[in-house]
């Protein structure tokens, strides 16, 4: 059924005609939304920042973890680290540093591979694909699949359960806006997928219905010898993303989108200009989260709206109070120190709460709260 919104635009009090440019001097701007950044909503202007908060106690409190803690020496991605959970996707972290030793397969949704690190080959159902740092990889649910690292893995693994994974629909830029479909990749029956087929013991371990089903094959069942339909596996990098952007004004993550599924998004920040209209925002704003948890993977390059964040970190924003850039952003809000970001981080957008499993819980860093809190006010003048 069609949402039939609440909605009369009005103007209250000091407020800009533009949103998140032109603010009322002395103000920071708060998106007050539905559905993420798809749905109305509201700018309210404030005398301090909205984060400025002194104490925090309860379960919503923005947390910060760092996956370069985790232990690895994984055998396969289904002993892959759980970090985050809920009904519609589980959040893995995974470090491979040699062959596979049995074939892989998802019985419980899509699953999509981010490569945090490491190259190397992949084998599946439908042929051979190489893969690099900065790729994502989609396979279908079902897929049988391998992989061979050249180089050590690290990576995330972002479950669609009981879902598939979709492209965002890109209105009025069209559909080659952000990255056209045709930079995406697909498995070829080439040379090296048919030098690994053969006799020999295989196994296919399936992941299903809380648990792993092993089948045992007396010969290698990546055996194709050839394929044709529309769907299989595919591969896009970021360095193949055009993002989205306005030289005067600062677009909202969802025009970042780079995969979604019925409730949840992935959306890919990668280096960009910053905003040149000296009334634009150049960091991104304070926006209540009033409807999705937000989850941020942080991959390489200098993230400007967090201290103390380095590649490998991922951060929760747990649905429920505003949030935005700390105070060392702040200061450059509308006077950037640079040309442009040069930094790359996965978003995941859930619309149902996400649970902290205990591999994450080991790897937190505590004082992540007070790291936008009154304390650093100072730093804002």
């Amino acid at each position: 059924m069609a949402k039939n919104w609440i909605q009369f635009p009005k103007s209250e009090g000091l407020a800009s005609r533009q949103a998140h440019a032109d603010l009322p001097e002395g103000t920071y701007e708060r998106e007050f939304g539905k559905e993420g950044f798809f749905g109305p909503a509201s700018h309210i202007y404030h005398q301090n920042p909205p984060t400025g908060w002194t104490d925090w106690d309860g379960p919503l409190k923005p947390r910060a973890f760092d996956t370069q803690k985790l232990n690895g020496g994984h055998r396969g991605p289904w002993d892959a680290d759980l970090l985050l959970h809920n009904g519609a996707t589980k959040v893995r972290f995974w470090r491979q540093d040699k062959a596979m030793e049995a074939l892989a397969r998802n019985g419980d949704g899509d699953d999509l591979i981010f490569i945090h690190q490491g190259a190397g080959e992949l084998f599946c159902d439908f042929g051979h694909m190489s893969f690099r740092d900065g790729d994502y990889i989609m396979l279908p649910r079902a897929t049988t699949w391998r992989i061979e690292p050249s180089e050590p893995v690290q990576a995330l693994l972002i479950e669609a359960t009981n879902d598939s994974y979709l492209l965002p629909e890109k209105g009025l830029v069209g559909p080659h806006a952000i990255f056209d479909p045709a930079v995406m990749d697909t498995p070829a029956i080439d040379e090296m997928f048919r030098a690994q087929q053969g006799d020999g013991e295989w196994q296919v371990q399936i992941k299903a219905r809380g648990g792993v089903s092993t089948v045992t094959y007396p010969y290698n069942p990546l055996d194709a010898v050839g394929w044709k339909g529309d769907l299989c596996p595919v591969k896009v990098n970021w360095r193949d993303i055009r993002p989205l952007m306005s030289a005067r004004y600062h677009v909202p993550p969802s025009a970042h989108t780079t995969f979604l599924a019925g409730r949840f998004v992935v959306c890919t920040f990668c280096p960009r200009p910053f905003e040149s209209d000296p009334g634009a925002l150049k960091v991104p704003f304070f926006h209540s989260n009033n409807d999705y948890d937000e989850v941020l993977f942080y991959h390489a390059g200098d993230f400007f709206s967090r201290d103390n964040i380095d590649a490998g970190m991922m951060t929760l924003h747990p649905c429920g109070f505003p949030h935005g850039p700390q105070p060392g952003a702040l200061k450059n809000a509308f006077t950037p120190k640079k040309a442009a970001t040069d930094e790359v981080a996965v978003m995941i957008d859930t619309r149902d709460p996400l649970e902290v499993a205990a591999a994450a819980e080991a790897t937190e860093n505590r004082d992540y709260v007070k790291s936008w809190g009154m304390a650093n006010r100072a730093r804002l003048k």
